[in-house]
């Protein structure tokens, strides 16, 4: 197969998503379920529970953003860019810039497992929650440091 420049860009762009909403949804899917449990004995602590379920989330939209960025830099959704003048190297260092993001985009699944025990810690005692939220929060660094990692190689093509 000739990957062409422009495939390079939107492969990495798909990649991107991709990777990155699945391992979001396997990351709401874990904190959700133990969420659903703790619910059933105490369903005033839903927006508590919400809060820590959705943040395992936002990956998928880092993921969104950075293919946005593809495809606006290289002509797709606008912009001053011609795809038909995409060549194959500034195509592939596109795929490139994708990759800190789409990597760290799986740090979803792992947010997940800690945003379920953050739940559950919650469940047990409601002050405690803060702490939860925080610990989750903590792997969220990673994530946001790949995404800017993506953003400036992006804007330096």
């Amino acid at each position: 197969m000739n990957f062409d420049g422009m495939t390079w860009a939107m492969f990495g762009a798909a990649l991107s998503t991709a990777v990155c909403c699945v391992a979001s949804a396997v990351g709401v899917s874990t904190a959700g379920k133990a969420a659903n449990g703790v619910l059933t004995e105490k369903p005033k602590l839903f927006p508590k529970a919400m809060v820590l379920t959705a943040l395992t989330g936002s990956n998928g939209i880092y993921g969104f953003l950075i293919s946005i960025l593809v495809l606006q830099r290289v002509g797709i959704l606008g912009g001053e860019a011609n795809p038909a003048d995409l060549t194959v190297g500034v195509g592939f260092a596109y795929f490139i810039a994708t990759i800190p993001i789409t990597i760290a985009g799986l740090t979803s699944v792992f947010q997940g497992r800690v945003a379920a025990t953050a739940i559950l810690l919650t469940a047990k005692n409601e002050s405690q929650m803060t702490k939860g939220l925080i610990i989750t929060a903590l792997i969220e660094t990673y994530a946001i440091l790949s995404l800017l990692v993506s953003v400036l190689m992006i804007f330096a093509i």
